[in-house]
C-alpha cells in the first residue's frame, strides 16, 4: 500500500445572459461538472490517463492535449514550468449537455484551471484563477458564476494576452449580486445542440441606439429585483425583455417567440420571468412555485413545433453560492 493524493474538483453549471443582461449576468446552477484525480508518488511507474462520462462521452477525446479540461490544465501548468506528473488519473463525470446553453465549456475550462492548481501546488487565489480562465474564455459572465457561484456580474478589464505566456493581474472584475431565496431555475432543454459560435454570427456588428437603451434600463432594475423578498413578479418580468441578442435567434430556436411571450406571470402563477439561457437552445424558467406546470406548457410548445417537433428535457435547479470546490485528500493505493 502506498499513499496518493486525491482531489475531487466540482464547478456548477451555468446560465449566461438572464434576459437584458448579454455578457454581463450569470448564474450558478445546481448541475455539476466533477472531476477526480489522484497523484501517484513520484516513484511510481505509469502514464497520465484520462477517462470520461456523461453528456457527449461517445465522441470526447481523451488526449492530454486536446480535452479541453486537461489542456487548459497544461496551459496554466506551464505558465509556471511544470507539466503533469509522470503518473497520474483523472476521471472527468459531466452531466451538462454541451451546447444547450448551459456552460458546459465554461465549467470545463474552471475545471482545468483548479486541476492545475491542485496539481501543481499553486496556491492560486480565486482572483487569480480568474485571470487564466479569461485568458482561454474571454466571456465572464459563465466562467465568473462557475467559479464564483451565485448570480453575478463580470467584464473585462485587460484584454486576455496569448495562451503562451502567464496572464496580467486583473484580466476581469466580477461583483457578487443578491438573488432572492425562494427563486429556483427551471431549465427546459430541447434534445439539440447550438454552438456559441453560430449563435454569436447571427448577431449584428452595430445596434440601434434605442434597443441598447431598452436592455440598459432594464439591467438596471432587474439586478436589484432579483434579490428582492418576496419577488415581484411583474417587475422581473418586464426587467427580463431583452432586444440585443434573443430576436436574432430565435430562428435558430423554434418555439422562442411563443415561449417567451405567452408564458408570463398572468398565466403561470409562480412565474418572474423567462429567458434564453446563455446562446440557447435551453430556455430559462424563474419561478417560485408552480415548477411543473411552467415546464410542461413550455415543452409543449416546443412539441408542437413543425417537422415533429423538438424534444425536451426539465431540470428545476437551485442557485448555487460557492462555484468552483476542490475537496483534497490522502488515500491509500495497491499499487
Amino acid at each position: 500500500m502506498t499513499q496518493a493524493n486525491f482531489a475531487r474538483i466540482t464547478v456548477p453549471c451555468t446560465s449566461a445572459n438572464i434576459g437584458p443582461g448579454f455578457d454581463v449576468l450569470g448564474l450558478a446552477l445546481s448541475l455539476y461538472l466533477t472531476v477526480e484525480v489522484t497523484v501517484y508518488p513520484p516513484s511510481s511507474e505509469g502514464s497520465v490517463t484520462v477517462t470520461y462520462e456523461g453528456d457527449g462521452e461517445e465522441n470526447m477525446t481523451l488526449e492530454p492535449k486536446k480535452n479541453l479540461v486537461t489542456k487548459t490544465a497544461l496551459y496554466v501548468l506551464s505558465c509556471f514550468d511544470k507539466t503533469f506528473p509522470s503518473r497520474l488519473s483523472i476521471h472527468i463525470n459531466n452531466p451538462i449537455p454541451l451546447g444547450r446553453g448551459l456552460g458546459s465549456s465554461g465549467s470545463a475550462i474552471v475545471a482545468g484551471v483548479a486541476l492545475a492548481n491542485f496539481v501543481g501546488d499553486l496556491k492560486l487565489s480565486k482572483d487569480r484563477m480568474l485571470d487564466f480562465i479569461l485568458q482561454v474564455e474571454s466571456h465572464p459572465d459563465n466562467v465568473v458564476a462557475a467559479l464564483m457561484g451565485g448570480f453575478v456580474a463580470g467584464y473585462l478589464r485587460n484584454p486576455p494576452a496569448s495562451l503562451t505566456k502567464e496572464p496580467p493581474v486583473g484580466v476581469g472584475s466580477y461583483a457578487q449580486l443578491g438573488w432572492a431565496k425562494e427563486i429556483k431555475a427551471i431549465a427546459i432543454i430541447p434534445q439539440f445542440e447550438l454552438s456559441t459560435e453560430k449563435a454569436r454570427k447571427v448577431l449584428p456588428q452595430e445596434y440601434v441606439k434605442s434597443d441598447v437603451i431598452h436592455n440598459l434600463q432594464r439591467l438596471a432594475i432587474l439586478t436589484t429585483a432579483l434579490g428582492q423578498s418576496p419577488p415581484n413578479a411583474e417587475v422581473i418580468y418586464e426587467a427580463m425583455q431583452d432586444k440585443l441578442h434573443q430576436p436574432y435567434r430565435k430562428h435558430l430556436i423554434p418555439g422562442l417567440p411563443e415561449i417567451i411571450s405567452t408564458i408570463t406571470p398572468s398565466s403561470h402563477p409562480g412565474l418572474v420571468g423567462i429567458c434564453l439561457s446563455g446562446a440557447g437552445p435551453t430556455m430559462l424558467a424563474l419561478a417560485t412555485h408552480n415548477f411543473d406546470k411552467i415546464a410542461a406548457d413550455a415543452q409543449a410548445i416546443f412539441a408542437r413545433q413543425p417537422n415533429g417537433g423538438i424534444d425536451t428535457v426539465v431540470k428545476v435547479l437551485d442557485i448555487v453560492e460557492g462555484g468552483c470546490q476542490c475537496h483534497v485528500e490522502q488515500v491509500e493505493l495497491e499499487l
